[in-house]
Order: structure tokens, then C-alpha cells, then sequence
């Protein structure tokens, strides 16, 4: 497979601009804890409608933004926009997502304020692999080693690791798969990211101390797992040890894993499906959890979202949105 370049005129020259404010060390932009407003990306329904966003002091209770309205419609492949991951660089946010069920690529788009974004970008990450069946849940996150963004996501590839292809729904034994880029221009070849001997998707990733820590979703169906597990590795690119047994609680179906700092904890909320509620688990180790779902409260309807940090000065921004 070959290195991808975005060819399209007009999409070029918005990338340009935003890829002249982007440092080769860019990283979220350190803020006193006093400035520092908690952000939650997510979609409703099936992601027809877009992008919506939540606001959080405590990261406890999120109030919805913009009367809960879409802040950007999906415009490109299968014009839905699910999963929506966003983090923060130096001055610019930078989102990923699920445009279809069936697409073999993912979307990109920038923003300085979370309300004017740049022009849509379908990147085909997949599309050299002819038994490549779908791109999902697509996430983002900033390698300070190789100075690059590692962009990852689950894809089922027919005929690919048949050992776990009877714990699966029909068509579905996804693995995690990955592609790095510096400028959002050119990107590196597909490869395999995360092979954990099961079916997985929905994996997110944090800096935790002098590691990383990865929390992924077991989605074997046969028997049923469901649940999410943590992985760990010394750098964001692997290689990553031996998954955790599940945290989350036995019997609960949970996808879309997101995961915020509060202190010297960390929270990791997850949207659990059937229940139409988000759910979330504590821990400061990766290995000790308390479940603290009872305290959290979301907008109806929150689906598979993500967690980031923003400044006070542009919640008030966007507090004026309508």
C-alpha cells in the first residue's frame, strides 16, 4: 500500500494553513488547573446529525452545548459521523471519525475553536485491502518519540486471524490497525497495531507517568465478552503487553471508552449500549477499579465520545453558540 497524499486543490490549501501551526513538538498546551474546563466530543442516534460536544467542571456532570444541536454535519463518505475523537494540539484541535459502518476510510478535520472547522477529509485508510470490511471508532494521539500523530481504528479483514473468527458475529473479527502523520498531508502505509488474540475494537490511549496505558474493548460475541480491558507499553507506537481480565462489571455490554485525569485519578467513562446510559470506573493504578456510574450524569442520548481539555476563555465561546 502506498503513502497517501490529498490531492484535492481546495482541501490542500486548508490543510497547508492549518499544518504552518503545527509544531514539530506539539502537544497539548499546558494550562493552570484553574483554566481548565473538561470537553466531551459524542454523536446521537446513528451520527447522522454530527458532532456534538459537552461541558464538565468536575467531570461528573456534563451539560450539553449549542441546546444539544450538532456543531459540524458529516459531509463525506457515508455522510455519518460517529466516534467522534478530538485532541488538542498547539492552538488547533484536531478530530477523527467513523464516517460509515461499511467505508474503508476514516474523516479528519481541524478547528481553532471547535465551531469553524476545516474542510471534511476522507483518508482511505483501508482502501488497499480488498477484504478490508469497515474502518471504526478511529482515535488520535500525539507520539512525542517519533514527533507524529498515531491514528488507529478496528477493521475486520475477511479470511484475516480465523482463530477467533467463531467468537464473532458474522463478517466481524476486527484488530486494531494504525497510520502516522506529522502534518495531516501524507500519511504512512497501514499496518497492524494491536493484535491481542481476540476480537477488539474501540481502543483509546493515554500518557500515564513514563508509560501508556490502552484501554480496548473485548468484543468477542461467542461467549459473550463485551467489556473493556487495559494494555500498557513504554511507547505510544507498541509493543503493548498482554491484555488485563475486564474491569468493567460482569455482564454489562460497554463499548466507546474514554478516559479524563481528575487529580490523581483516572475516570474512565464508556457508553453502555443496550442500557441507552454512560457508565464510568475509576482507578490511579490500571489495576484497582471502583465503579462510580451512579455519580456521573450525561445528556440523553450520549453515544461513544471523547474526553479533553479546554480553556475557560473558549467555553465562553462556546456557551454563546447558537
Amino acid at each position: 500500500m502506498r503513502t497517501w497524499t490529498i490531492l484535492a486543490a481546495a482541501s490542500l490549501l486548508i490543510i497547508v494553513s492549518i499544518a504552518t501551526t503545527i509544531s514539530a513538538a506539539e502537544q497539548v498546551t499546558s494550562k493552570p488547573a484553574s483554566d481548565v474546563v473538561h470537553m466531551f466530543s459524542s454523536f446521537r442516534g446513528n451520527g447522522e446529525d454530527g458532532l456534538h460536544l459537552a461541558y464538565s467542571h468536575d467531570g461528573l456532570k456534563w451539560i450539553a452545548l449549542n441546546d444539544d444541536k450538532s456543531f459540524l454535519k458529516p459531509l463525506i463518505g457515508g455522510k455519518l459521523m460517529r466516534d467522534p475523537c478530538i485532541i488538542q494540539g498547539q492552538g488547533t484541535f484536531h478530530m477523527v471519525w467513523t464516517t460509515s459502518w461499511r467505508d474503508k476510510g476514516i474523516g479528519v478535520a481541524h478547528s481553532k475553536d471547535l465551531i469553524n472547522w476545516t474542510e471534511q477529509q476522507f483518508v482511505p485508510v483501508m482502501g488497499g485491502e480488498a477484504g478490508a470490511q469497515n474502518c471504526w471508532a478511529p482515535e488520535i494521539t500525539w507520539d512525542p518519540d517519533g514527533k507524529q500523530y498515531v491514528i488507529y481504528w478496528a477493521t475486520t479483514i475477511i479470511g484475516r486471524f480465523p482463530e477467533s473468527v467463531k467468537g464473532g458475529n458474522p463478517g466481524s473479527n476486527h484488530r486494531m490497525y494504525c497510520t502516522t502523520t506529522k502534518d495531516f498531508k501524507t500519511y504512512t502505509p497501514t499496518k497492524l497495531f494491536l493484535e491481542p488474540g481476540f476480537n477488539v475494537i474501540d481502543a483509546t490511549i493515554v500518557g500515564d507517568g513514563d508509560r501508556y496505558a490502552m484501554i480496548l474493548k473485548d468484543e468477542t460475541r461467542n461467549p459473550p465478552a463485551k467489556n473493556l480491558r487495559v494494555t500498557t507499553s513504554d511507547k505510544v507506537t507498541g509493543p503493548w503487553s498482554k491484555p488485563s481480565e475486564s474491569f468493567t462489571p460482569k455482564g454489562v455490554w460497554v463499548e466507546g471508552p474514554s478516559l479524563l485525569k481528575l487529580g490523581d485519578a483516572w475516570i474512565v467513562y464508556y457508553d453502555e449500549y443496550r442500557r441507552h446510559k454512560y457508565g464510568a470506573m475509576k482507578t490511579t493504578d490500571f489495576r484497582q477499579w471502583e465503579d462510580i456510574s451512579d455519580k456521573i450524569e450525561f445528556p440523553k442520548g450520549t453515544r461513544h465520545g471523547t474526553g479533553f481539555a479546554v480553556s475557560k476563555s473558549l467555553l465562553d465561546r462556546l456557551l454563546k453558540t447558537k
